[in-house]
């Protein structure tokens, strides 16, 4: 006998609560009596599967359609789908999502073309963190979107998917493809740009997986061709992804579109950018720089109180290569002091403030500390490179050595991943750690804990750091060891020591130099591994005199190679090592090699090194070099400092910027004046004589190992102590201007 409309009612009645196992039993009842109703067994698997029974819920519905032709189960598939898509969209109106995305699950199976519940499917699957890996590949959603005729699909749905799909917290290198294949069903749109640039940021600052971003922001710029902060970024992301010929073609797009004098003064930042990190020195990058110097000038005349947050906050480090290109430091840090005071001036105006924001907030909020003369001070640490980068290796010592009764220790990561090596120099020893990309939270943040002495770690290496630095949530705020000073009008000291900057240095410092009495850094050394270079290896006779050079493609100045090679010459049976840890190797190497020809010097004598994923293993292959030669105007720092300590002499140009002035300082302080040289004609002459004097580099390496003992630079606790007293007498002057 054949159920019941009833009978029928009531089995839906149930299933419409969730009474599964009761709608169950009355469509099994049914199927008993009656097996040609196909909407029972339709429903029955339904009941079986939000049980969790799928095997039974899979095997109901084949049983309806076993036996029947093509046409018959064909119909009988349609049939299924129509009701499994109508009860996915009822318990998605009831956020049952995860029963939905169960059914949509089978529904695909069902119908495995049928592109819409396929994104519906991701859709919830991102929604309710579900592995979509394998669902993206096994589901063919690349191909069905490639097959699927443009205009027949729901394009809100779409851009709804695509969205999700970036915006999850490690994006898959199958997007990219689902991407560009629903590139002829969207039209261009400002969210989804958005969105997927923000995700590119996301993968190159906190995940270091720079490929996968200059792929995502690429999407960005044939999404919308003429988005000029997609272009910006892609730049930007393909230098970083050592595709340097893409970032200098996609710089001077850039440049060709600009308009107006902050833009074009970007333009011409990214172009130099992409060309000095690639190893460029020619006529290209003095062209690039008379370019911006050209809007600079425009700037600075134009003096604009209006400009957009995002040009905005470009403008400090806008003049950040010039550094690498000359030696002119009162010229630059003139345009540099003057770029910051408009960046902060139009960051506030944007921001809505007047003034400094640690002075404008509620009394509620203020700084209570202002009349506190307890300890411990509160100190900030604002950074996006406390990791294996120069300024994580060499700023750790420092956290391990903070006395917390005298300074409580707050961290604020911005757009910076956390690994092991952040948590273990960095995270662990901190009172507070802070991490974000934005720079309302991170301002709000340093506001609630009171900090009373804010400092960068980036300068101008980041934005977001700038930015935040220039509201001035801390009363008094530091610039230390990431680069140059920015020159903002907010910060208000720089550390430099008593050689890294000459006496002059004021005259054209915006911030009050902070010289610390010995030294403005100091480590207690480097893990040194074993070594993975041979001479043999290199075909370099045993008796030969190696010089080593490791810099990145930005500090390959050309008028300083060809000192090195001077050198080279003079000295027989010697031979130069080039590691170039970032750059176009052909392009450093074919400047290498032509400019050897040009001084007679036989290009077999250059040997080229790849570089080492291991820190331990880069440091130990120092030791094959019996002299490292330096760069100039930019001086090595880290690569300096890792020089010293396993031993080799070093031969260093000295300038007046702080970059020409590192290596000088860091001589001074292991009581080495050997390799110190103040022209060119000194620098050749200290190379030749380190070279063919094997007594005078035995006795420079001797001081160098004696001074692990000895000296400032190596005496990381001393170091500390000298800095919680820089900043108590920071916060002394600055509660004396407040009694005032």
């Amino acid at each position: 006998m054949p159920i019941s409309e009833s009978d029928a009612s009531d089995a839906y009645r149930y299933f419409l609560i969730s009474e599964y196992e009761q709608a169950a039993s009355i469509y099994e009842a049914s199927l008993a009596k009656d097996t040609t109703n196909l909407t029972n067994y339709w429903y029955l698997g339904l009941t079986y599967l939000l049980q969790g029974h799928e095997d039974a819920a899979q095997l109901t519905w084949l049983s309806a359609m076993d036996g029947g032709d093509d046409q018959a189960v064909g119909g009988q598939k349609a049939e299924l789908a129509e009701v499994l898509e109508t009860e996915a969209q009822r318990l998605e109106t009831l956020e049952n999502l995860q029963a939905s995305w169960l059914i949509r699950q089978y529904l695909q199976e069902v119908t495995p073309e049928k592109v819409e519940n396929l994104l519906r499917f991701v859709e919830l699957g991102v929604e309710i963190n579900a592995d979509i890996t394998h669902t993206l590949a096994d589901h063919h959603l690349v191909e069905l979107l490639q097959d699927h005729i443009p205009g027949t699909l729901d394009s809100d749905l779409l851009q709804r998917v695509l969205l999700k799909l970036s915006t999850v917290s490690v994006i898959e290198p199958l997007v990219l493809e689902i991407l560009r294949a629903a590139l002829p069903h969207i039209q261009k749109s400002e969210t989804l740009t958005h969105e997927l640039l923000e995700t590119a940021i996301k993968l190159r600052f906190e995940a270091q997986q720079y490929t996968l971003a200059a792929d995502l922001a690429e999407f960005c710029t044939t999404l919308d061709p003429d988005n000029l902060t997609a272009l910006r970024h892609l730049s930007g992301f393909c230098t970083d992804a050592l595709r340097y010929a893409q970032g200098i073609e996609v710089a001077q797009e850039f440049c060709d579109l600009c308009t107006t004098p902050e833009v074009k003064l970007l333009g011409g930042h990214l172009l130099l950018r992409a060309l000095l990190t690639a190893g460029h020195h020619g006529s290209q990058v003095w062209a690039a720089k008379k370019y911006q110097e050209t809007w600079l000038a425009a700037l600075v005349a134009k003096n604009p109180t209006d400009l957009a947050r995002g040009h905005a906050i470009s403008l400090p480090f806008v003049t950040s290569f010039y550094a690498y290109l000359q030696d002119q430091p009162q010229v630059h840090r003139t345009w540099q002091n003057q770029v910051a005071q408009i960046a902060q001036q139009n960051l506030r105006n944007c921001a809505g403030q007047s003034g400094d924001l640690v002075q404008s907030v509620s009394v509620s909020k203020n700084n209570t500390s202002h009349s506190k003369s307890s300890k411990p001070l509160r100190i900030g640490y604002i950074a996006h490179t406390l990791r294996k980068h120069s300024v994580g290796w060499l700023s750790r010592w420092l956290f391990q050595h903070h006395d917390h009764d005298v300074c409580h220790v707050s961290l604020y990561l911005v757009s910076q991943g956390i690994d092991e090596f952040t948590n273990r120099w960095f995270v662990n020893v901190a009172d507070a750690c802070w991490h974000s990309r934005g720079r309302d939270a991170i301002t709000e943040r340093i506001l609630t804990d009171q900090i009373d002495i804010l400092v960068d770690l980036d300068s101008y290496t980041l934005d977001a750091t700038a930015e935040v630095m220039a509201l001035k949530p801390a009363p008094v705020q530091v610039t230390w060891l990431g680069a140059d000073a920015s020159g903002l009008p907010a910060i208000d000291y720089f550390i430099a020591d008593p050689y890294v900057l000459p006496e002059d240095a004021q005259d054209y410092y915006q911030e009050k130099i902070w010289r610390l009495p010995q030294t403005y850094i100091a480590v207690n050394g480097f893990e040194v591994g074993v070594p993975t270079l041979r001479r043999d290896h290199l075909n370099i006779p045993a008796d030969a005199v190696i010089y080593f050079s490791g810099q990145t493609g930005l500090k390959r100045h050309p008028d300083m190679v060809r000192l090195q090679l001077k050198i080279l010459k003079e000295v027989p049976n010697s031979y130069f090592l080039v590691k170039s840890l970032v750059g176009d190797q052909t392009i450093i190497q074919q400047s290498f090699i032509q400019l050897a020809e040009e001084e007679g010097i036989n290009p077999g004598r250059l040997r080229f090194l790849e570089g080492v994923a291991d820190e331990s293993a880069h440091r130990a292959n120092l030791g094959i070099a019996d002299v490292i030669l330096d760069t100039y105007p930019y001086n090595g720092a880290t690569t300096t400092l890792e020089a010293l300590w396993v031993g080799v002499p070093l031969v260093t140009r000295v300038g007046q910027q702080f970059a020409a002035r590192n290596s000088y300082a860091f001589l001074t302080n292991v009581g080495v004046t050997e390799g110190i040289a103040w022209t060119d004609e000194e620098y050749i002459d200290w190379g030749v004589r380190l070279g063919k004097d094997e007594t005078l580099r035995q006795q420079v390496s001797w001081k160098l190992k004696a001074s692990r003992q000895t000296s400032p630079l190596w005496n990381a606790q001393q170091f500390t102590r000298e800095m919680e007293k820089a900043y108590q007498q920071m916060w002394q002057i600055y509660l004396e201007s407040k009694a005032d």
